[in-house]
Order: structure tokens, then C-alpha cells, then sequence
């Protein structure tokens, strides 16, 4: 069966390509995005790329600022979707809202539920290092990523991958999932199985201060980390000043473990800059004695470079100590 009314509800870029899908092969009702944001150091209100795609395509756009409230989920409910669908919204839905579609509401979510529950399914897939993930749909219900699965894909995650280009290739294959889950719900030809709560991670919201490096995790760990948090909110440290704590942030947004010997006689967060002028590298000392080599760093301020280019301008000693987790995640208070 094709042709479903359906309203949208959705925010990011991986939402996108599921709207795009929808609207190709349903009626959409409606697109329902977060409000518009102030955003940039203009503070200027932002629309959300589903508002921008929905006016290319036509589709009324609804933007409550609390979908919780009787008016808004009301509003929605009124316009009879057989089905709600939804993708990165960010708002938790209220279960009157669920109940009223004939089909419910299908999330298509970015990890292999119950694996990774929450807000970050992709960034903390790669920060802790998992070999594959994929995307699930699940009818919604009124916990946290509970409801029971519908249908499952799964896909590999590369040794260099990061959580943006993670992104990049699951919400296409979410958006092809949703519309096979559809037609499979309306046919009758799904039948929707229980999660194992016993079973279940959680993928909680980042914060920028959970991108500061740890320098006591081991060099693989944190290579995890950096590719992690890219393209936001980016993993950081700062060099230790003396006395004085950390100075300003450094990001970095590409690094490798260094091969060869361990260094366990530098305590975790020691660097020091090495090699020839044309070919300069900082080597970071990790936990357990291992190394991180940065290969991509920002100033604060400063445009992205490479290491080499980097260190050629920078006022970066020969050696010395970055701050702890702690010490850098203190700078993201005022920023």
C-alpha cells in the first residue's frame, strides 16, 4: 500500500534524505522542525535544513516550540496522518500524539537498537570504537528509544571513518528503511519485536566538554575520540601554563597512534615536537605509554592546518604538557 498521509517530524541533516524519500513516495502532510535558532556570531534566527527543504518541496512547515503542549500536538493530530514518521526531531513527543495515527508513529533511528539509546547513536558508536552499527525503525512509545523494532540494517564503520561521514551514509539508508517499513506496516507484513532492555547502551547528547581529550585513555582510544567528534563539537586540549591552568584551546581534528616504541616514563600529556623542519610532528604521550600523533590542529581563532604548517607559525614549545580532560573541559564553560 502506497499513498500514506504522513506528517514529518524532524530537524537535522540526517533527516533530509528521509523527507526527501517520504515526499517521493507519500503525502506529507506536514514537516515538523525546531523553531528557528539564533546561530553564528550574528545570533541571526537559523532555519533548520528540514524548514529549508520543506519550502523547496512545498510542504507546510509547523514549528511548535514545545510539541508537549495540548495546542501544538492537537494541531498535528487534526490533520489525520495514518502514520507519524520521525527523525532526529528533538523534542520528546507526548503519547496522545503517539496514539493518534492508525499505524503509529515510526522513528528511524541511527544505531542497531537496543544498542545505543539516545540523542548520539553515531558519535559514541565511533568514540567507543564499534566495528558496525546501522539503522533501525521502531514504533515509538514513551520511553527513551524503547518501543519495539520494525526492521534493522546493518553496515560497517571504517578504521578513518568519522561520525560525520557515519552520518553521511546512514541517513540514506534510514531513508530507505522507513519507506520499506511503511509499506511493509500497511500491508500487515511486519511484526514489530520487542527490545531487550537488558541489552541496551546509551548515546546521551554531546556536550562541548566531552570532546577534551583524556590523555590517560591509550592512543587508539583517543584516536576513536577525535574522529568522534568530527566535524563538531571537535576534541580539544590546551596547554598546561604553569601555575597559571590551561591556556587557550587547541582542536584537533585529525590524529593517528604513533607506531614503534612506548614512552612510559612521560606522564600522560607530555608532548614533544620532533623531526626536521620540513617535517615536523608533536608526539603526545597516552596512557599505557602510547602516543598520539595530531595531524590536522586549529588554533583558537585560526583557520585548520596541518601538524607540520601548524608548528612552523606557532608559538607551541619544543615540549611540554597539555591540560587533563578536566583542566580543558573548564574553557567550554564560557564558550
Amino acid at each position: 500500500m502506497e499513498g500514506l498521509r504522513v506528517v514529518f517530524l524532524g530537524t537535522s541533516a540526517f533527516a533530509v534524505p528521509v523527507l526527501s524519500a517520504l515526499h517521493a513516495r507519500h503525502q506529507v502532510l506536514a514537516a515538523v522542525t525546531q523553531p528557528d535558532r539564533p546561530a553564528g556570531r550574528s545570533h541571526r534566527p537559523r532555519r533548520s535544513r528540514i524548514h529549508h527543504l520543506a519550502l523547496e518541496l512545498g510542504i507546510p512547515v509547523r514549528q511548535p516550540e514545545r510539541i508537549r503542549r495540548r495546542s501544538a500536538w492537537e494541531a498535528i493530530a487534526d490533520l489525520a496522518p495514518d502514520v507519524l514518521a520521525v527523525a532526529d526531531y528533538g523534542q520528546i513527543l507526548p503519547a496522545r500524539l503517539l496514539a493518534a495515527p492508525r499505524l503509529g508513529a515510526v522513528n528511524v533511528h541511527a544505531s542497531l537498537l537496543p544498542e545505543l539509546r539516545g540523542a548520539a547513536p553515531a558519535i559514541w558508536a565511533v568514540a567507543r570504537g564499534y566495528r558496525r552499527t546501522g539503522v533501525t525503525t521502531m514504533l515509538m512509545d514513551a520511553g527513551l528509544d524503547t518501543g519495539p523494532i520494525l526492521l534493522q540494517r546493518e553496515t560497517g564503520i571504517a578504521d578513518a571513518e568519522t561520525a560525520g561521514e557515519l552520518l553521511g551514509r546512514l541517513a540514506p539508508l534510514g531513508a530507505e528503511l522507513l519507506i520499506e517499513t511503511l509499506s511493509g506496516l500497511a500491508a500487515g507484513r511486519i511484526a514489530p519485536r520487542r527490545q531487550d532492555d537488558d541489552a541496551a547502551t546509551l548515546a546521551p547528547r554531546v556536550r562541548k566538554s566531552d570532546a577534551a581529550l583524556d590523555w590517560e585513555l591509550e592512543a587508539p582510544a583517543l584516536v576513536n575520540r577525535v574522529r568522534a567528534f568530527s566535524p563538531a563539537p571537535v576534541a580539544f586540549t590546551a596547554v598546561r601554563e604553569g601555575t597559571a591552568g590551561a591556556g587557550a584551546p587547541l582542536r584537533i581534528h585529525r590524529a593517528e597512534a604513533a607506531d614503534g616504541p612506548r614512552e612510559p616514563d612521560q606522564p600522560p600529556g607530555s608532548f614533544r615536537v620532533s623531526g626536521n623542519r620540513r617535517a615536523r610532528r608533536l608526539v603526545v604521550v597516552c596512557g599505557g605509554g602510547t602516543a598520539l600523533l595530531p595531524l590536522e590542529v586549529q588554533a583558537a581563532g585560526r583557520r585548520r592546518l596541518p601538524i607540520t604548517e601548524f608548528l612552523q607559525g606557532s608559538a607551541v614549545p619544543p615540549a611540554g604538557r597539555f591540560a587533563s580532560a578536566a583542566e580543558a573541559a573548564g574553557l567550554t564553560e564560557n564558550g
